[in-house]
């Protein structure tokens, strides 16, 4: 069971950050590779945004989504969790948040990757701001 949390400047590149651990007996048990990327919408509140400005309190920001992977990973007997959020500027139709899952089965990623989300929005100190055009 692993965890890997980035927290990078700008938008995150279009290839995902590859965390499974490379050892042969933990790759026959990965089942199920689960990825959600958040998207800048083009829109907020109804009103037209060139792009979201992501603030993050670090090193809080970091400990608190590690301390969350671990809790999930444990609670849902994952294999791994790879976490990456943008800080600063985001444009419109870029990508500010992956989440990787991989596990044994698909129903424990799912049910890991829908909670992973809903507690980091309201746990983990990042905060987003509109910037509009």
């Amino acid at each position: 069971m692993s965890v890997l949390v980035r927290i990078s400047q700008g938008a995150l590149l279009s290839d995902r950050l590859r965390h499974i651990p490379s050892v042969a007996p933990v790759l026959q048990q990965v089942g199920a590779t689960l990825v959600f990327e958040g998207i800048v919408r083009a829109t907020e509140l109804g009103r037209a945004i060139r792009a979201l400005s992501y603030e993050a309190y670090e090193p809080m920001a970091s400990n608190t989504l590690t301390e969350l992977a671990r809790d999930i990973l444990c609670k849902h007997a994952l294999i791994a969790i790879t976490v990456e959020h943008s800080r600063g500027e985001v444009a419109a139709g870029e990508r500010s948040f992956r989440l990787a899952i991989e596990s044994a089965h698909r129903k424990e990623a799912l049910a890991a990757m829908d909670e992973f989300i809903d507690r980091m929005k309201r746990d983990v100190p990042i905060w987003k701001s509109a910037i509009y055009i």
